[in-house]
Parts: C-alpha cells; structure tokens; sequence
C-alpha cells in the first residue's frame, strides 16, 4: 500500500486524495515527531506559570476570560471536544472526513499547535486503521476552523462517540480503537482546541473536487466537440491564432481539446452550404470562451489550495521563537469565496452544455437531425425528456451558485461575530460537481446520437472511439424509444469514471 509520509511541511493535494480517495497509510516523519515535542516543552512551560494563556489554562471564545486552574485543565480539553461534537444531518462522506483527519494531521506535525507526538500519533493510527468518525453535515460556520466536524474525529481519538469500521459497520469508537490495538487519546491543556480550530475540511473537500473538475473540463470539452461534429458546426473557430489574440490560458487550452477531438473529421466545417449559416451558435462558438474562464477559475482555486496544503492553521499557535501567540488564520474566508466562485464557473459550464443539447433536439437549429434525435418522431419522444433531466440539474446548478461565503451569522456571544460559511461552500460544490456530471453525460447522450444519424458522413477518428467505447459500456445508440434512465446512468459513470477522457486520448494523446 502506498504511504504517504507526513513532515512539518510539503504535504501535496496527491497526498490528500491518496489518503482520503485510495487509503494511503499515514506514518509520521522523524522530523515532525522532533517537532511536535519541541512545541510541547513550550506549551508545558507556559502552563506551569501563574499567566493565563488562551487555549493552555483558559476557556474558550466568549468564556476566554475564566482562568481555568490545573486540576480542571484536563476536563477542559475533554469538554471542549464532547460539546463541540454537536453535528447534525445526515453522515459526511468517508473520503471527506479522512481528507478532514489527514489534514488536521498535517497542521499537528507542523510544530505550530503544541499537542504531543502521541496525539499525533493516535490520529495517524485511527486513519491507517480504517476507522472513520461519524461526521454531519452541519455544524461548521467555517470560522474558528469546522468546530463540529473536527470535534467528531477528536471524539473518535478519545474513545467516546461513534465511527465507522473497515468493515463499513457504524459501532462505538471505544469497541473499534481497542479492537485495533488503539489507545485512547487522554488529552492535556491545548490539545483539545488545537484538534479543532483549522480549515481542514473545507479545503479537503476544495482538493478533491479540483481533482474531480479537472477531468470534468476535459470531458465538457469533449462532449461540445461531438456536438459540434453532429451540428455540422465549423471547427475554423477554434484556430489557435485567434485564441492567441485574447491569450487566457485556459481558453487556448479548451480551444486546442477541442481541436484534437475533431481532427480528422468529415462533419465540421464542409456542410454549411446546405442550410447557409454566417456563424455558429454562441454555445458551440464560444465553447472554449466559457469553458476556458472556468478552467482559469480552477488555477485560482488551485493556487488558494496550494497556500492552505502549506498553511499551520491554530489558534494561538507556537511560533519559532517561542512565544504562544493568538491569531484569526483559521477563518475560511480565502477557501470560502474559490469553494463559491467554482460553483459559479460549474453552472455557467452545464448552462452552455444544456443549450447544445437543446439545440440537438430541436429540428429547426440542429441542420437536419430528426426532431428530439427521435426514431419516428411522434410515436418516438427521443431525448425529450433526457433533455428535461439536464434542464433540472442546470436549475439546481444555478441555485448552489448562490454564494455561501456572502453570508455571516454571529456566533458564540457575539465574540465570533464574523464567520465565512466555508464548509456549506464546500458542501453545495460537492453537489454541484456530482450535478456537472450528469449534465455532461446528458450532452455525450444526445451528441453520440446526433453523429450517428449524420449517415454518410464520417466523424473523426477520436469521436469513432469515443462511440466504440460508449457502446461497449452499454450505453444505446440510435432506435426506438426504450426505457432511458439506465442508458442515462451508464453515460454518467462512463464520465465519471474517466472513461470518456480515456477512449478520447488514445487517438489524441493527453488533453490538456
């Protein structure tokens, strides 16, 4: 099994989604172990003096101001996390939550909390266990860091609460860590609060879903390029000359899958004649314009993600010198707005996909196709309602374009008056991109059809193994009406999966 090594710095969004995505084992550098103790002594130093310090001999939040004396410290790190864990709703995915876990990890072994090497230690072993604590879906105002669902996995550490074995079987966090060997985690000052103030489940939610999009804009770039082809549309548009005259990066790059896709075609560009148009519509002309912005989105996100991945984010945190200083860096204001912006870039994307696939069935703008790529139209319905399906996904992709992080609800007395509404940030993306996936598939649906029917005339070789393929994973092409809804299912796990990118590739080389 792949291991994935974690020191004081350099973990890498592979890193996360081996762990959260593949099971990766976790185990602690030499370095990070010297680390976490060295920022221990620091923080027993400071305990053991008659100064009050945040989050080592205080409450916490708006109760910071109570002094808290040695014999109630430990209690203190316990309660903080027993009525922190106060998630609701349904379970957070497996992957999310080992993304959470692997993440507060690397915060821990940055040197910067104070927690001793067997906390660490402890949570390593939980993941390398398969354990996986029962997290829900609400509770974090993505400020002070996602308090409930952090607090969750502290529980888990902590023998009490819920999680989930290897097995997949929910049972006592207590029965699961004895039965793998695991003791305990009986937590001392600070440990409690640094186990929940960071970003960690946002961001981990934000690294798996540009992993996702990634391969989704490839796709996207695919599927406009099939309907191109059936639409008879004119490739000359996505001359890299013209991309080089308004030069956004991902723009070129759309423009140039795109072009490899159709390489070789006998529908794009030669039919026009037939049934006189000056231009392409704006939703295949502008494809890579739309998709292109998007893709310049993710390379923000991804640069924001970088900078969190080599972030220490606590409250206080220790700081080389010595000193145990408060701070605001776990408000998710920098992952909360790029979390939003790819939700806005997700929608627009299945907006434009969603009128090619209109344009496809209707007979007055498809240049020739029959109505709804139906068999008898009238008798048949064709993808009539495959196109209703995309129509309500795109609704629903726009509602979560609405952003999250604009909203605050003050909390804790007042003391945490500002939040970044972060982790629902993350949470409607996640949705957002399973959505972009079946909006895409729906476009493959209709546009594989589409060439098809264009009989007499031969698609690019690329699109050839794209249908090759298609139709070896069950997916149906041309006749009469037959119940939909699995052929639907199967083109979104040929997206999904990968295998769309994969059959386009092995004519084209890698997209970019």
């Amino acid at each position: 099994m792949h291991t994935v090594v974690v020191g004081t710095s350099d973990v890498t969004a592979s890193d996360v989604l081996a762990v959260a995505r593949d099971g990766a084992r976790v185990d602690l550098s030499a370095e990070a172990v010297a680390a976490l103790a060295a920022a221990r002594e620091i923080v027993d130093a400071l305990a053991a003096k008659p100064d009050p310090v945040y989050g080592v001999s205080t409450g916490f939040g708006a109760l910071a101001t109570r002094h808290i004396s040695p014999e109630l410290r430990a209690q203190l790190q316990r309660n903080i996390v027993r009525s922190h864990a106060a998630g609701m709703g349904p379970r957070v995915e497996r992957e999310v939550v080992r993304a959470l876990m692997f993440l507060r990890l690397k915060t821990l072994c940055s040197g910067r909390t104070g927690v001793r090497p067997e906390v660490a230690q402890a949570m390593a072993d939980v993941l390398n266990a398969g354990i996986t604590p029962v997290v829900h879906e609400y509770g974090s105002l993505g400020c002070s860091g996602d308090l409930a669902p952090l607090s969750h996995c502290a529980l888990t550490l902590m023998g009490e609460g819920e999680a989930e074995g290897p097995d997949g079987v929910v049972r006592p966090a207590g029965e699961l860590l004895a039965a793998h060997g695991i003791r305990p985690a009986v937590l001392r000052e600070k440990e409690g609060l640094a186990l929940l103030n960071g970003t960690d489940g946002m961001l981990g939610m934000l690294v798996m879903a540009l992993a996702d999009l990634d391969l989704l804009y490839k796709s996207a770039d695919v599927t406009a390029a099939l309907s191109m082809e059936a639409l008879l549309g004119t490739d000359k548009v996505l001359a890299p000359e013209l991309h080089a005259i308004r030069p956004h990066p991902g723009q070129a790059a759309s423009a140039a899958n795109m072009l490899a896709v159709l390489d070789g075609s006998g529908l794009t560009g030669h039919h026009q004649d037939d049934a006189p148009r000056v231009q392409d519509a704006y939703s295949v002309r502008c494809a890579p314009q739309v998709a292109g912005a998007g893709r310049d989105t993710l390379a923000h996100a991804r640069l924001v993600a970088e900078r969190e991945l080599a972030a220490a984010v606590d409250n206080p945190v220790v700081l080389p010198d010595g000193r145990v200083e408060s701070n605001g860096n776990f408000h998710g204001a920098p992952v909360a707005y790029v979390l939003d912006f790819l939700a806005i870039a997700v929608a627009d994307l299945a907006s434009i996909a969603e009128r090619r696939t209109d344009r496809l069935l209707d007979k007055n703008r498809s240049h020739g196709l029959p109505p709804f790529l139906a068999d008898d139209a009238g008798v048949d319905s064709g993808l009539m309602i495959a196109q209703y399906t995309q129509a309500a996904l795109v609704g629903e992709l726009k509602r979560l374009a609405v952003p999250a992080s604009a909203d605050s609800i003050p909390s804790s007395a007042m003391q945490e008056d500002h939040v970044s509404m972060g982790w629902s940030a993350a949470r409607k993306l996640r949705t957002a991109v399973d959505n972009l996936t079946r909006v895409v598939a729906v476009e493959l649906y209709a546009a594989a059809r589409g060439v098809e029917l264009r009989e007499g005339l031969t698609p690019a070789p690329a699109t050839r193994e794209v249908l090759k393929a298609l139709r070896q994973a069950g997916v149906g092409g041309p006749g009469p009406d037959r119940y939909l809804a699995p052929d639907l299912a199967a083109a979104e796990a040929f997206v999904r999966d990968g295998r769309l990118v994969a059959a386009v590739e092995r004519v084209t080389g890698p997209l970019r």
